[in-house]
């Protein structure tokens, strides 16, 4: 069985074709991280939106998800999703995907794990490494770009792609 790649959008996600919106902001240490996952987890339009995150190894992805997680309700042990590629999690009235595609290099993993009924359905998908998936996910609401500029100072720039991301760009 061969699987013919996929260039389109699997799911809509808003105007693709509007200037994306752009925040810049530096966070001096982990509590400014923890204080923007709970700036960006209070925001009602999280609970369905796709959000990506961009950096190198240990610029902060995997840290600012797991303090998203912890702000939006997710109980117990938040396990990186680097072999699993993705790890479901469950919060107060909301479903979570935290992807990471890191390792993700064959496109009929996508649809043997489910991934196009995911994005289709509701709930908040955050994913790491989204190049690397990028002609099988839907456009992004918010992309995050995490640069490290030492231990702990971190140069970020959040990208509004649709509707819903200019709305969560605009609360933060």
């Amino acid at each position: 069985m061969t699987v013919a790649p996929h260039t389109g959008q699997i799911v809509e996600s808003g105007d693709a074709t509007a200037a994306p919106a752009t925040r810049h902001f530096t966070w001096h240490s982990e509590d400014d991280t923890t204080a923007f996952a709970q700036r960006l987890a209070a925001q009602p339009l999280l609970a369905n939106a796709f959000v990506t995150l961009h950096g190198d190894l240990g610029a902060g992805k995997t840290t600012l998800v797991r303090h998203l997680l912890r702000a939006l309700g997710v109980q117990g042990r938040i396990k990186s999703p680097t072999y699993a590629v993705v790890e479901p999690h469950e919060a107060p009235g909301l479903a979570i995907w935290h992807f990471d595609f890191y390792r993700f290099d064959d496109p009929r993993e996508w649809e043997d794990a489910g991934f196009r009924d995911i994005f289709a359905n509701p709930g908040l998908k955050v994913a790491e490494w989204p190049e690397k998936a990028a002609a099988l996910t839907p456009l992004a609401d918010l992309a995050i770009h995490i640069e490290a500029m030492d231990d702990t100072e971190r140069k970020i720039t959040l990208h509004a792609h649709t509707a819903t991301g200019r709305s969560l760009l605009q609360a933060l």
